[in-house]
């Protein structure tokens, strides 16, 4: 599956090929992220349009910034935030762990922590920007390295959940379309291409 990004002059296409299976990491240096079954497969951009390919491209710039390394993982059998996160978590050398829902809902999960326990959440979309995934890499980051950052900042606003309620509930209907009850978590890399238009 390819996602695609119009920039000037050329289309930022992103996709994933499959590794095979998921596998808990050895290196204690390492965040994995977990993205949901419609991540840069059913959806291309978050709730606010947002590409996924300048999402990942964040997310793995702000991890690399701390000299970390990362996997990404698919999770095929759910669509629950909580669960991608700790999936992560469990999978990865450091115990840190990133989980990503299609329409750009965040969260930071740690192995020992119980599932619906987090580092750090990001509920509210809308008021992601792609500093703000940056941010979540680096912290993610710096988790693995043993370190206690300060939380990521975040917007906040009370009409965000009204306004795009709605929105969000039918990417959800869509997003759980896609789960496969008992299907196997698999490793995946990003491939990304600039092709002029």
């Amino acid at each position: 599956m390819t996602v695609s990004t119009k920039t000037e002059g050329a289309q930022r296409t992103l996709s994933f090929s499959e590794v095979g299976t998921a596998e808990r990491g050895k290196r204690p240096d390492e965040v994995v992220i977990a993205i949901s079954p419609a991540f840069g497969s059913l959806f291309s951009q978050t709730i606010v349009d947002i590409p996924h390919a300048e999402v990942i491209r964040q997310l793995l710039a702000g991890i690399e910034e701390q000299e970390v390394s990362a996997r990404i993982i698919r999770v095929q059998h759910s669509a629950d935030l909580a669960l991608m996160s700790h999936t992560a978590a469990k999978l990865s050398g450091s115990g840190i762990g990133i989980g990503i829902l299609a329409r750009g809902t965040s969260m930071i999960h740690q192995r020992d922590l119980p599932r619906l326990s987090s580092l750090e959440l990001f509920p509210q979309c809308p008021l992601l920007t792609l500093e703000t995934y940056r941010s979540i890499g680096s912290n993610a980051a710096q988790y693995a390295k043993g370190e206690s950052p300060e939380p990521v900042p975040t917007l906040n606003d009370q009409m965000a959940r009204p306004r795009w309620q709605a929105k969000a509930a039918l990417l959800h209907l869509k997003e759980t379309e896609l789960v496969r009850k008992g299907a196997k978590t698999v490793e995946v890399t990003p491939v990304f291409s600039d092709v002029a238009v």
